[in-house]
């Protein structure tokens, strides 16, 4: 796939965690591939794209032992990797379905209220955002935001010229994905 991302985004999310949250965390993002030792040393895995995502048997056979493991997996469509990611997601637990995460789930009230759910963050093709995930065990192990662009909203503010509210919702709900994921709170 086409595995580039938004520069400053999670540079800014870490900023976000470290001042809003007790969470100790590094003061920039650490890219790890799935053949890396480091893997097993993150407990959130952040993937992007705008396009085809495909993953080789060994790396299905990894992630799958990683989540399993507890490791938490946020995928978030940049715009454009929608079918991709389901049918990557279905390869990878074909018998857990990739369902809406629903509104009383920890990860919309964990730090931040989201009482509706993810954010909009950007506008495509009019659809609402939406928050999917993969359950295992009953705990949520690979959350999909679909049609939000939380990466989009976690940019330096000039990137995309968001509103100041709207690129605070994305870092609140990423503040909450990656609490989440590490069981803060």
């Amino acid at each position: 796939g086409d595995w580039y991302a938004n520069p400053s985004s999670l540079t800014n999310l870490l900023t976000a965690i470290r001042t809003r949250t007790s969470l100790r965390v590094a003061t920039e993002e650490k890219v790890v591939t799935l053949n890396d030792d480091d893997l097993w040393n993150v407990p959130y895995l952040y993937m992007t794209g705008h396009g085809n995502v495909r993953w080789s048997d060994r790396d299905l056979a990894t992630l799958r032992r990683y989540l399993q493991q507890g490791g938490f997996l946020h995928a978030d469509d940049n715009y454009g990797m929608d079918a991709s990611i389901r049918r990557e997601l279905g390869r990878l637990f074909p018998t857990q379905p990739l369902v809406e995460v629903p509104l009383d789930h920890p990860i919309y009230h964990l730090v931040y209220e989201f009482p509706k759910g993810i954010p909009k963050i950007h506008m495509h093709d009019g659809k609402p955002a939406q928050g999917f995930g993969i359950f295992l065990d009953g705990r949520l192990a690979v959350y999909y935001s679909y049609q939000s662009d939380l990466g989009d909203g976690w940019e330096d503010p000039q990137v995309h010229d968001d509103p100041l509210e709207r690129r605070d919702a994305a870092l609140r709900m990423g503040v909450n994905l990656f609490a989440y994921a590490v069981g803060y709170g």
